[in-house]
């Protein structure tokens, strides 16, 4: 088959070979499945731990449980695939979670999906030999590459966690702010976080930064989208301001400014840690906080650290840094505005 085949065979099936589909798409599409399984669990094991309902540490197991297939069936589905190879895929994402983590699971479940795409349809015993190729190849791809890529991230996490203990002041403003811009780009700063383990201060500096984002965002641009702006970026998401950005990349300074200081701050004052499943989250549904009060249990630093850290110190510094930059012409009206 020459180039001009493979091309067109690729097209045929759907197969798009480009980082966006596997890094952003795909990666975006991991952070729901793992909100609907690991996270949710999470937030249900805490609240059942702290009111001893019963019920809610059942619902947390399951949930928890379903993490690998909620994973494999969230990429499957991101990457437009046919029926069979999309729940196929539940059996690859387990596979994968069980031996290299959510990273390999997310490795797995690429390589069984566009193989299991590859051969869709092309038999006459279909119902056999999609679902076949694709849980053998994803695996295999799981059992080969998960654990030396889970062991990857974990080392280069702990990197990041042991700098941060070692340096809280200067770690503090790199997490801080990497994780935040990574939390408004189109990927998921939450995959990210789970991949690298990251927890503890490095947590709580991730946590920082997401929250400048998102709170950021919300105040910054109340004039021109009110109410419903300031909730749609203070619990949802500051992505949706990435096509304004795209316009005016400026109006993301005072943000990523506001990250910056509230970083060293979360780790140096009030010695705010996080668990790996809520320090990518920021505000978005108080997933963020939940996962504060999970990893520290309690407390007036914690209390004091939440409200400043995560929701008063964004506002008002991305406020004072916001009119600066709208005096100084770099902020115009308008800029803000969003499609809701």
């Amino acid at each position: 088959m020459n180039q001009t085949g493979i091309k067109a065979f690729f097209a045929r099936k759907n197969i798009v070979l480009k980082p966006r589909t596997y890094f952003i798409d795909a990666m975006g599409a991991m952070a729901f499945g793992l909100f609907a399984s690991l996270l949710i669990g999470t937030i249900f094991a805490t609240l059942g731990e702290k009111t001893g309902i019963q019920m809610f540490l059942v619902i947390s197991e399951y949930a928890k449980g379903a993490t690998g297939a909620a994973l494999g069936v969230s990429i499957a589905y991101a990457l437009k695939s046919p029926q069979l190879v999309l729940l196929s895929a539940a059996t690859v994402g387990i596979a994968g979670n069980a031996l290299g983590g959510p990273v390999g699971a997310f490795v797995a479940t690429i390589v069984a999906v566009e193989l299991g795409k590859a051969v869709s349809k092309e038999t006459r015993v279909d119902i056999l030999v999609t679902p076949g190729v694709t849980i053998i190849c994803g695996i295999l791809t799981a059992q080969f590459a998960g654990p030396g890529v889970s062991a990857f991230m974990t080392a280069f996490g702990n990197l990041v966690k042991t700098a941060t203990d070692m340096q809280p002041f200067f770690m503090g403003i790199l997490v801080s702010a990497l994780i935040g811009i990574a939390l408004t780009l189109p990927i998921s700063s939450a995959a990210i976080c789970i991949m690298l383990s990251l927890d503890g201060l490095a947590g709580g500096a991730a946590t920082a930064g997401c929250c400048a984002q998102m709170i950021g965002f919300a105040v910054l641009s109340f004039r021109e989208n009110g109410v419903g702006g300031l909730l749609a970026q203070g619990l949802g998401t500051s992505m949706l301001q990435m096509g304004n950005i795209v316009k005016n990349p400026r109006i993301w300074i005072p943000p990523t400014l506001a990250a910056m200081v509230t970083g060293p701050i979360a780790t140096m004052v009030f010695h705010m840690e996080n668990i790996p499943s809520g320090s990518g989250m920021g505000t978005c549904g108080l997933v963020g906080p939940i996962g504060v009060y999970t990893a520290m249990g309690g407390g007036t630093r914690m209390w004091l650290g939440i409200l400043f850290v995560c929701f008063l110190l964004p506002a008002i510094l991305t406020w004072i840094f916001g009119e600066l930059l709208r005096k100084a012409g770099w902020i115009k009206a308008g800029d803000l505005k969003l499609e809701l």
